[in-house]
């Protein structure tokens, strides 16, 4: 069974908000898995949708697999690192900014 992967980095989205999107496609059809994409208001949404085109692609090109039989087998997004800011405040304090970011990974198969 030949498998495509693909893999984006250093995402300036926090990975519990990824996650919300990649659980609403986990094991849906490719074509199925699109149009959930193009139709959720999320902000991790269009980072997910053009990474499941760059997994389609790498199936197509890389494994001469048929687009239309592929599903998606695997979706994971991990932490990456955090940028840490200071935002002043009253009296000489600081308040600490976690900018996060996350790793996300999609494999497609042929089913």
């Amino acid at each position: 069974m030949q498998q495509a992967k693909a893999h984006v980095s250093h995402v300036r989205i926090s990975s519990r908000k990824v996650q919300l999107v990649i659980d609403l496609i986990r094991g849906k059809k490719v074509g199925d898995a699109v149009a959930i994409l193009r139709h959720t208001p999320r902000s991790a949404s269009p980072v997910v949708e053009k990474l499941l085109n760059s997994a389609i692609a790498n199936a197509e090109h890389n494994f001469s697999l048929d687009p239309n039989k592929l599903v998606i087998s695997e979706v994971y997004v991990n932490q990456g690192p955090t940028m840490k800011r200071f935002q002043p405040r009253s009296q000489g304090r600081a308040f600490s900014i976690f900018k996060r970011t996350s790793h996300i990974t999609l494999v497609v198969s042929e089913k």
